[in-house]
């Protein structure tokens, strides 16, 4: 069985699919969604995003904050960022981790901005070694 999986961006509508499984960043760790869900709402976080289609074809996004809501076998997430595995490379990825390395905070709002720019970082290198 599936569901209809609609992944959206201030740019652009990235996904409008049938999905028998999405695994999706929540603001405190990942959730498994599934057909038949008891209605979310849930803050989303920075991480994989994991559709899995029907025919058994798994397709990733990194996804960057936003909200995820399941209702009625409907999952809608409205997402600053969620961008395709395939893009990403492991070359800007490493490029980026240095960036954020050499970016030295002198208070508390540049110290969170490296964090999260090394942390995505990472993770986009992650993405590049599957």
């Amino acid at each position: 069985m599936a569901f209809q999986c609609v992944i959206v961006t201030p740019e652009q509508q990235v996904l409008d699919a049938q999905v028998a499984q999405a695994i999706m960043p929540a603001h405190d760790g990942l959730i498994g969604i599934l057909t038949d869900r008891a209605p979310l709402l849930v803050k989303l976080g920075l991480g994989p995003l994991r559709i899995d289609l029907p025919g058994g074809q798994k397709q990733y996004f990194l996804v960057d904050g936003g909200i995820a809501q399941m209702k009625d076998n409907r999952l809608t997430l409205l997402t600053n960022q969620a961008t395709p595995a395939s893009e990403i490379d492991a070359t800007t990825a490493n490029a980026e981790i240095a960036e954020a390395q050499a970016l030295r905070p002198v208070d508390e709002k540049t110290f969170d901005k490296r964090q999260h720019d090394l942390a995505k970082a990472h993770l986009k290198q992650q993405m590049t070694a599957k």
